[in-house]
């Protein structure tokens, strides 16, 4: 039963998010938190693995999910039940295509798409940082700690980098041994 409940599951994440795996991380973190299948802080330790490794962020966390929940073949099952919805929309705008993009109805959509997508990524990107800053309650302490300023340090300088054009590949490699490097710092202070 765990494989069609995987498969509903990520079928249901797969069909109602428009923008990419950002914007289905809060999808993601209510219905595989609350169904037990992983906790937040292993969401959050899979996000980071998943953007620093190649493939599609919906397909490798959906992977993941499902390998953790049910073998190889709970992965499969998560992973086309994630596919799915793209890939019979993608092949119904190519058959219509010249139809859509001129239809004002769809034009109406997407236009009113973007900012919820805009809004989705946006709250992904709160509930990411409460986990990982703010498990345990916010307190001013915590500010001052060595693995808030330590990753307050490697984001602005990764931002800086980013908006400096830099090469997608350097950043996540300078991030990644900047990382491991805080956490050597960490374990000696």
């Amino acid at each position: 039963m765990i494989y069609l409940e995987l498969f509903l599951t990520f079928l249901k994440i797969g069909a109602f998010t428009f923008g990419g795996g950002y914007a289905m991380l809060p999808l993601i973190q209510e219905d595989v938190a609350a169904k037990g299948w992983l906790t937040d802080r292993e969401i959050v330790n899979f996000i980071a693995v998943s953007e620093s490794t190649p493939g599609p962020f919906a397909i490798n966390i959906s992977s993941y999910v499902g390998m953790e929940t049910g073998g190889l073949f709970g992965a499969f099952c998560a992973t086309f039940g994630v596919v799915l919805p793209s890939f019979i929309i993608i092949l119904i705008v190519a058959k219509f295509f010249e139809k859509f993009q001129s239809n004002s109805v769809v034009k109406g959509c997407m236009a009113g798409l973007k900012p919820a997508v805009i809004g989705l990524i946006g709250s992904a990107v709160v509930s990411t940082a409460q986990t990982v800053f703010f498990a345990s309650g916010f307190n001013f302490k915590l500010l001052t700690s060595f693995a808030f300023i330590s990753s307050a340090l490697i984001f602005v300088i990764m931002l800086l980098l980013a908006l400096k054009k830099k090469h997608p590949i350097l950043i996540i490699l300078l991030s990644a041994a900047l990382g491991i490097a805080a956490g050597f710092l960490a374990e000696v202070i």
